[in-house]
């Protein structure tokens, strides 16, 4: 119902990690080209094709660098 004003003690080690910025960036890109893919083909365009092409690589690389970063934050000791 609403905030209780009680915030609840923080474990040290438990915060969530950010979200790396180029995911964050091929994920706006992934996401805006799923828009332009579902208007382009709303509009009888077969550009569309192209749009859900950029969007598959987008989503590959959102996930490539997500994986990386998780990878990176379990090995503090590796440089890379």
């Amino acid at each position: 119902m609403g905030d209780t004003g009680r915030r609840m003690p923080s474990v040290p080690g438990q915060e969530p990690y950010p979200m790396p910025r180029l995911a964050l960036y091929s994920l706006v890109v992934c996401i805006l080209a799923v828009a332009a893919a579902v208007v382009s083909f709303a509009q009888g365009s077969l550009l569309g094709i192209v749009w859900v092409l950029l969007a598959g690589l987008a989503s590959n690389m959102t996930w490539y660098y997500l994986r990386r970063a998780k990878a990176e934050r379990a090995a503090p000791g590796a440089t890379g």
